[in-house]
């Protein structure tokens, strides 16, 4: 008797897809279905580049994590990003920011980071950590924690750095979102609930600290396997619709996008029955 050795598809989600269906279905498609590749824009590109600063800075020994440090870092891991993806060069293309202005631009993110933290006095536990769990209906969540802090006791705090700046109290839920996805995974493979969730804006210099409680992510978990039940059905039915809002003066989508008058590719054929989410690092919400 022959055995199908291909792996069935999974369902998984990340906080960056969820994110996006719940911001635009069809943006969604574009991203996870479709696959369609989109140029990073400068903002992207920063937010990638201090995050992996960051990252960098705690490989130094604790009394060598200065700022002077992490200006030092820039070059070389902008270096490493660009050998990596090669498409940041036409980031340049029309002189506009110049490299150099691009990358002097790190610098006022950094002092936010120093102005709000001392990094001599951590020792994280955890750096650009892979997290992922399974759901008691099969759904598999995951995503990468910028930066998981775990003190003598035992407790656990999540930290997500920002380039953006801070969020008014009425967008504070949106911009906690992908911090309860988290804690979610770690309540369900570790079986702690975090003490506390860390936003920290580096452009404004400000923290915002929220400390969950297990009722409140299991009540969050209802809400990713309904969100995950409305992608089956889109998947299902092929049906992904725009969702206007300000958020599209920024998408790189506009000129498929009905809501602007263009039209979307031919629905893929030969998907899995499951849509499989990819993890997709943030470089910024």
């Amino acid at each position: 008797m022959s055995v199908d050795a291909s792996p069935t598809p999974q369902p998984s989600l990340s906080p960056s897809r969820a994110a996006d269906f719940k911001t635009c279905p069809l943006l969604y498609r574009f991203r996870t279905i479709d696959r369609i590749p989109e140029q990073p824009t400068a903002d992207q590109a920063r937010g990638t580049l201090v995050h992996a600063v960051l990252e960098r800075l705690f490989d130094l020994p604790a009394a060598e994590r200065t700022r002077p440090a992490a200006g030092d870092l820039v070059i070389p891991q902008w270096q490493r990003l660009r050998d990596e993806r090669p498409e940041l060069g036409d980031l340049f293309a029309d002189g506009e920011p110049t490299e150099a202005e691009f990358l002097d631009s790190t610098g006022g993110l950094l002092d936010g980071y120093f102005t709000v933290e001392d990094p001599r006095r951590l020792e994280p536990g955890e750096r650009e950590c892979l997290v992922e769990g399974m759901l008691d209906d099969g759904l598999r969540i995951r995503g990468y924690i910028d930066r998981l802090d775990v003190s003598p006791a035992g407790d656990l705090r999540v930290v997500d750095y920002k380039t953006g700046g801070a969020p008014r109290e009425a967008f504070e839920a949106r911009a906690l979102f992908q911090l309860k996805f988290y804690a979610l995974v770690l309540l369900r493979t570790r079986g702690v609930v975090p003490r506390a969730l860390r936003l920290i804006y580096l452009k404004d210099a400000e923290i915002l600290d929220y400390a969950p409680d297990a009722e409140e992510l299991e009540r969050f978990e209802r809400t990713l396997v309904a969100l995950w039940r409305a992608i089956e059905k889109a998947t299902a039915d092929r049906d992904f619709r725009p969702k206007p809002s300000r958020l599209c003066d920024w998408c790189a989508h506009q000129a498929r996008c009905p809501a602007y008058g263009g039209t979307p590719p031919p629905f893929p054929e030969g998907l899995p029955l499951v849509p499989v989410a990819d993890v997709v690092v943030a470089t910024d919400e």
